[in-house]
């Protein structure tokens, strides 16, 4: 179904306009386009949020090579691409054909002629893939398109080649739950055979309605998947015995997908000839309804500028990042590069006289607006972040202080590639030196001025050349905690080995307390929070369709890890993962918002609580994440819950106090902020920001922010404002 394009969607991909949304997930938005020659195509493109990841722009890359190698005749032609766009782009063409699920949803299951047919195409499809040693790893009925000429398989976002495990870690799963192998359910390499036991599934859902393992959580499927019988109730008879051996649990005992295809042969008829007639009929309807699908756009939010505002440059941060690893991509042009780039705009090492705040209001700012400060394409990856009595920003210019009371500019300071955390009270950053070979330092920022002095350091067994080598996670009680890259002795590369590392430093006498290895290949997402005598921890671990979150603490004092959990990520679900400063904790609990509302005894991992299990989340899409970052204080834990609103339950015991509905779609990628007065709420994606009245549990009013905000609003309890960061702008309002 061909929907309005959004206001902030582009108004065009490559050559080709814009006419309609087609669809979108966690991963991207799928658009009806059309070329300067009227021809109408299929235009994939990723969400800007994870473009800047080189593992999912690699895995697009992948996906298109893949769709290449499936041809026209059992996929999408591929029309053209860019994957080396800043967002990238694939145009294939428009299939005229609706997805298997809809098809089975539109006129009930097929005969066992259509299903017979379908699968021998089908494994003539997957033959081509495995000839050239690809495999799908995520066929199920959506990404199979019925046409007039036979099903056309799509999506190859989790393709790769057989073998091929460099976008893969050992135990993560990818794929769908209901459709996977037992080895893949299991994290393990997953072969052509397991691309045989997914088809069976697709088949036996296009014979019965129903897939072979059922439906409900992924934990849950996954278990059936490893473990349990199928579920054959309606299969026609004469196909049992050969899709019961295609779901044999060891893929040994599968038949290939040329002993399928004999099996499932049919009668030599035009593949129409084997669909029932409604489902012919929605193939013609669709051949017609896509030329008469015009062009249109839904207006802005009430309340936003008229126009979208021009997007500002792509940020070095940014660049940096698509360069392939902030300053690790241009190391190699050499010291006079770096500086250019920490140089640009003012002279170094400058603090530069404050900024006043214009007094004429910009579009960007509300009227609630206590202050605002105009900043140089804000850097929406660094959350506003408390320090003293200042708001710390980042922007294209580098780190920037402002007075958290009037926003005025207290100093600026020109590193692109610092990596902060704070304490509430003081700063702290990694502060990568391309030229050192002595090791990681940490850096201390003086609030006053801005500068950085070295606080701990050298440790020359850990990377502090580049600034993807090292990630500060945490500071409190005299103490830093630290994700490194371990260095080979004696030499300045990487010790692949050895890889990352997580240690603690006593911030008053310098000495490494701790170090210990941490078991991933990358600390894309890790946060973390010291709780007492615990480092409490969690990071994903993402795969497209499939994911986990995983959350777990260590010893503060010996670095031993003493628990952990993986959490099933609903499979729409791409957003769980933490900004810095977002894992929520009070003395007892690790609270954590996922399929369910989740508390963990920080003693021993237990799971003290869960909440919402059974209730009514509202109208958000099936397979897609029920709860929010929560927060907590005075003994409540907030969380926006669907799209019904903000629940506040007990932390103690996981019991439901209160609900409010917000008149609006609740933001679950950002954290409620809790005040003395109001709880603030994100509503309509950024659009808006609500306050709930803590005494009467009422909306007392929405703020509705032009333009939007980039992440997450933070709160300056000093200062009494409550701040986020909007396009060029950084903006306060009072918070009660």
């Amino acid at each position: 179904m061909a929907l309005p394009l959004t206001h902030d969607d582009p108004q065009q991909l490559g050559p080709f306009r814009l006419i309609a949304r087609l669809g979108g997930g966690g991963m991207g938005t799928v658009y009806l386009g059309r070329s300067p020659g009227g021809r109408t195509v299929a235009l994939k493109t990723m969400h800007e949020r994870i473009a800047t990841q080189a593992t999912f722009r690699s895995r697009f890359r992948l996906e298109i090579d893949a769709a290449r190698v499936i041809g026209e005749r059992y996929g999408a032609a591929v029309v053209d691409a860019d994957p080396f766009a800043a967002v990238p782009w694939l145009a294939t063409e428009y299939v005229l054909g609706p997805p298997l699920d809809e098809a089975v949803a539109l006129s009930g299951p097929l005969p066992e002629r259509s299903v017979r047919a379908l699968g021998a195409a089908l494994c003539a499809a997957l033959g081509q893939l495995h000839g050239s040693d690809v495999v799908h790893r995520d066929l199920k009925p959506s990404n199979i398109l019925v046409t007039a000429f036979g099903p056309k398989v799509i999506d190859f976002g989790i393709a790769r080649a057989i073998g091929d495990q460099r976008l893969t870690s050992v135990g993560v799963t990818a794929g769908t739950p209901a459709f996977m192998s037992p080895e893949q359910a299991m994290g393990q390499e997953h072969t052509s055979a397991g691309d045989v036991f997914a088809l069976a599934g697709v088949l036996i859902f296009a014979a019965t309605g129903h897939g072979p393992f059922g439906g409900g959580q992924p934990a849950d499927l996954l278990y059936r998947v490893r473990f349990a019988e199928p579920d054959l109730t309606g299969l026609p008879a004469d196909l049992l015995p050969v899709l019961t051996r295609c779901l044999n649990k060891d893929p040994a005992h599968r038949p290939s997908l040329a002993e399928l295809g004999d099996q499932l042969s049919h009668a030599e008829e035009d593949f129409t000839d084997h669909l029932p007639e409604t489902v012919l009929a929605e193939i013609g309807r669709r051949a017609t309804d896509v030329w008469t699908i015009q062009p249109s756009r839904l207006p802005a939010p009430p309340g936003s500028v008229d126009e979208p505002s021009p997007r500002p440059a792509m940020s070095r941060r940014k660049l940096l990042t698509l360069a392939g690893g902030s300053a690790l991509g241009v190391a190699g042009a050499g010291v006079g590069s770096w500086a250019w780039l920490t140089r640009r705009g003012r002279p170094d090492d400058t603090t530069g006289g404050p900024r006043p705040t214009s007094t004429a209001r910009p579009a960007n700012v509300p009227s609630r607006a206590v202050w605002w400060t105009e900043v140089n394409a804000a850097d929406e990856t660094f959350a506003p972040t408390p320090v003293g009595d200042l708001i710390l920003v980042m922007d294209d210019n580098g780190l920037m202080g402002l007075d958290a009371k009037t926003g005025k500019e207290r100093w600026i300071r020109k590193w692109v590639s610092w990596r902060v955390i704070s304490d509430g009270e003081r700063a702290y950053a990694y502060v990568p030196d391309p030229t050192s070979t002595k090791g990681l330092s940490v850096h201390a920022i003086d609030t006053k001025d801005g500068r950085p002095r070295r606080l701990i350091g050298p440790f020359p067994d850990l990377h502090g050349s580049h600034a993807e080598q090292a990630r500060p996670l945490a500071a409190a009680d005299g103490v830093i905690y630290l994700a490194a890259r371990k260095r080979k002795a004696g030499e300045s590369s990487v010790d692949d080995k050895k890889g990352w590392q997580v240690m603690a430093a006593d911030l008053r006498t310098g000495k490494k307390l701790w170090q210990e290895p941490f078991t991933r290949n990358s600390t894309s997402g890790l946060v973390a929070n010291a709780v007492g005598n615990s480092l409490a921890l969690t990071w994903p671990i993402v795969q497209p369709l499939s994911a986990e979150d995983v959350i777990g603490a260590r010893h503060t004092r010996t670095g031993r890890m003493l628990w952990s959990w993986k959490l099933p990520r609903e499979p729409l679900d791409s957003e769980s993962s933490l900004d810095p400063g977002q894992l929520v904790a009070d003395d007892e609990r690790v609270y954590f918002g996922t399929d369910q509302l989740y508390a963990f005894r920080v003693s021993d991992g237990d799971v003290a609580w869960m909440f919402g299990k059974g209730r009514d989340k509202g109208s958000i899409k099936e397979s897609s994440r029920p709860y929010g970052r929560p927060a907590v204080k005075d003994g409540v834990v907030y969380a926006a819950e669907g799209s019904r609103g903000l629940v506040a339950v007990e932390a103690g015991s996981g019991k439901l106090l209160w609900e409010a509905a917000l008149g609006g779609m609740p933001n679950t990628d950002v954290t409620p902020v809790i005040g003395r007065k109001y709880a603030y709420v994100a509503v309509g994606g950024n659009a808006k920001i609500s306050a709930v009245d803590l005494r009467t549990h009422k909306v007392a009013w929405t703020l509705p922010v032009p333009g939007n905000f980039d992440g997450a609003f933070v709160a300056h309890h000093r200062a009494g404002t409550l701040v986020w960061m909007s396009g060029d702008f950084v903006c306060a309002i009072p918070f009660e």
